[in-house]
């Protein structure tokens, strides 16, 4: 099942009566924000309504974020009680993320990034020193795949949760992603290389893990490296 939005199409992935999993379009913002645009959560709402001729306004919960900028896997709950069991899984990183990223630098082994990040309204996050106020640990492995035409592919795994991490942290240890206009070389017209691949939970009512996968679109930069995203989403939805 599809949704046509101006921002590209929404993949419903896996649906039931506590669990909704969907393909977030890059540049679509997860839940409304000043700017007034369209957003995930109130389209997915609306779907909802129109499936089930619900009257009003569908519940649907909205229990993490992507950047609006970025792509990927989302997971939504349709009742409180998912809301509620989801949100504790997210918060105590009970859950698995996993992104693919464009790097603008070869990375040649895994690295491993351990940093404190200070995130404060209407800035950019910095990775400043532990202790100081407001930051907050960060920790993420980023794998390379493949080194192309001045670009790694890397498969990056989070253990926490922060805002612009995946973003921030690369930067900071001298492996902007592609596109990115904050914290890299991204231009106007270019779309920063970062997609969430994977995302593994646990069903709120079943106790079984699930694990939802999606590949980047099959367009500039990533068509660079089709053949090895191939072989990854084979290996995520075989494991």
């Amino acid at each position: 099942m599809d949704i046509e939005t101006k921002y590209g199409k929404i993949k419903i992935l896996y649906e039931d009566n506590q669990l909704l999993c969907a393909v977030k379009p890059p540049n679509l913002p997860s839940q409304g924000d000043l700017s007034g645009d369209a957003d995930m959560l109130s389209i997915l709402k609306g779907y909802i309504a129109r499936k089930y001729n619900k009257p009003g306004e569908a519940y649907l919960g909205l229990v993490h974020r992507l950047d609006r900028p970025v792509g990927g896997v989302m997971v939504f709950a349709r009742t409180s009680k998912a809301a509620a069991r989801l949100s504790v899984q997210f918060a105590e990183h009970k859950t698995e993320k996993t992104y693919l990223a464009l790097l603008e630098a070869q990375l040649v082994k895994p690295l491993r990034l351990e940093n404190y990040l200070l995130q404060k309204q209407g800035q950019n996050a910095r990775v400043v020193s532990e202790g100081v106020p407001g930051a907050k640990y960060a920790c993420l492995t980023s794998e390379p795949i493949c080194y192309r035409d001045g670009l790694t592919l890397s498969k990056v795994t989070l253990e926490t949760g922060r805002k612009h991490q995946i973003r921030a942290q690369h930067a900071h240890a001298g492996y902007p992603l592609w596109g990115d206009n904050r914290y890299g070389h991204g231009r106007s017209g270019m779309q920063i290389a970062l997609w969430a691949f994977s995302l593994t939970v646990e069903h709120p009512t079943r106790h079984e893990r699930m694990r939802f996968v999606s590949d980047p679109p099959d367009a500039f930069p990533w068509s660079k490296f089709r053949e090895e995203i191939e072989e990854l989403l084979k290996a995520q939805t075989n494991a």
